[in-house]
């Protein structure tokens, strides 16, 4: 093993973990909202949910650039 597949590797793991602590920070943010939004309108439940999980998508984009990372690896 040398060190550039070493570097792939760690390049990979950061692409996945930067969306997923941006995710993360996203999550918390909508999620204090639609609690909030709840809290005086039970109604807005469904829409609170969905907006909470919009931003998980950002966890599989950085999943694809970490594919396609590896991919160039070969």
């Amino acid at each position: 093993m040398d060190i550039n597949t070493g570097l792939i590797a760690i390049s990979a793991a950061f692409a996945i973990a930067a969306s997923a602590f941006a995710s993360a920070i996203a999550e918390k943010a909508i999620g204090l909202s639609a609690i909030g939004a709840m809290a005086e309108n039970e109604n807005l439940f469904g829409k609170g949910l969905i907006l909470t999980v919009i931003p998980e998508t950002i966890v599989i984009f950085g999943l694809v650039v970490a594919i396609m990372i590896i991919g160039m690896a070969h």
